[in-house]
């Protein structure tokens, strides 16, 4: 009895981070979709999830950006949700997936201490959201292999690796959930047409890159330019080169497969790093931690990391300004295939104001 009274309370926790946190689509989101469209595999299964279009009248070129990957990546995730809630398209498309590992939002990782939730003030109250693990959830893809081969390089990794949608693109119909998934984007890109794909990531502050633009040779040149101009406004940003001989990746794999310049942002994710202290919902939102100051001290990390932290707010305006960039610099680039974002906030803004008066 006593084992039932503690399982109880457990298995309803466990069973209400199934249940999706509210996006609430602003007036620039035209339709909604869902990523089971492009590959009916997926229908019915917790790897599927929405795809919100933002479309403008007057045709341009289509930029996907993807948030949720790594769903306990949260600037990643809620940068997209920013998006979807404000931006305005004054010219092309721009189609957002928040959730691209639906799966991996529907628990945490075992013995990692993180919360199941993180709530952002807004002017109307609380925010809840979910913050979820790197990879797919074990209920909807088990056993893990005892080493990865990932299709159709072989290329072997590490079995934990089978369940992370990173290490799975271009993925393929016949796979796993998490093989499903990478396939079902990778379709929806090339159903859309898509010109320009975005891949919002963060990592922890002793990863050796960090605060980057990692680009595929076809997106190089497009990258570089918007750094430049993110350095000119004070951001620190370096540009990576994607790797050729580690694949899996979206900007690796979009690259080679769909012929696209293809790019994957990274922030500072103090809840990543293996210095921290407590792992509490505070600790999302300010970045603030001891530990990781301490560190600093000792040239530990990668990044600078100041006594305040890294809070979520300058996280999610850095990947926002690093949007706005790519994009003007595209559209700079291919006058007669134009994107142009409106209504997103300047990176002061964002550090002004914080993230909830940004969102619905």
């Amino acid at each position: 009895m006593v084992s039932l009274a503690l399982a109880l309370p457990a298995a309803r926790s466990f069973l209400a981070m199934r249940e999706p946190e509210n996006i609430v689509p602003g007036e620039g989101v035209t339709r909604i979709g869902s990523l089971s469209d492009y590959f009916e595999g997926i229908k019915g299964t917790r790897g599927d999830t929405e795809v919100y279009f933002l479309e403008a009248e007057r045709p341009g070129a289509t930029i996907l950006v993807l948030g949720g990957t790594h769903p306990n990546e949260p600037a990643a995730f809620i940068s997209a949700v920013c998006l979807i809630e404000i931006a305005r398209l004054a010219q092309g498309r721009l189609i957002v997936i928040p959730r691209a590992n639906n799966s991996g939002f529907t628990h945490d990782d075992p013995q990692e201490g993180t919360p199941q939730y993180f709530t952002i003030p807004t002017a109307r109250g609380e925010r809840r959201f979910r913050y979820g693990s790197r990879c797919t959830n074990p209920v909807d893809q088990w056993p893990d292999p005892e080493v990865y081969l990932h299709y159709p390089s072989r290329q072997q990794l590490s079995g934990m690796e089978t369940r992370n949608l990173n290490r799975a693109y271009p993925g393929r119909p016949n796979g796993t959930l998490t093989e499903k998934v990478a396939y079902a984007i990778t379709e929806m890109m090339r159903q859309e047409a898509v010109n320009l794909g975005i891949d919002l990531h963060e990592a922890s502050l002793e990863y050796p890159v960090i605060n980057a633009l990692v680009a595929h040779p076809l997106a190089s040149d497009l990258a570089g330019e918007a750094v430049l101009y993110l350095q000119m406004e004070g951001l620190d940003y370096s540009l990576e080169p994607s790797p050729d001989n580690f694949r899996g990746l979206s900007h690796r794999e979009w690259g080679d497969h769909l012929h696209i310049p293809a790019i994957l942002m990274e922030t500072a994710n103090v809840v990543q790093g293996r210095y921290r202290g407590r792992t509490t919902p505070d600790l999302v939102l300010t970045g603030k931690d001891p530990f990781h100051y301490e560190a600093a001290q000792h040239s530990l990390l990668e990044v600078p990391y100041p006594e305040e932290g890294i809070p979520l707010r300058e996280r999610v305006g850095r990947h926002i300004q690093g949007i706005r960039k790519i994009a003007e610099v595209w559209s700079a680039n291919n006058p007669d295939n134009m994107i142009i974002i409106e209504n997103v906030p300047e990176y002061d803004d964002m550090m002004d104001r914080g993230v909830g008066a940004f969102l619905h």
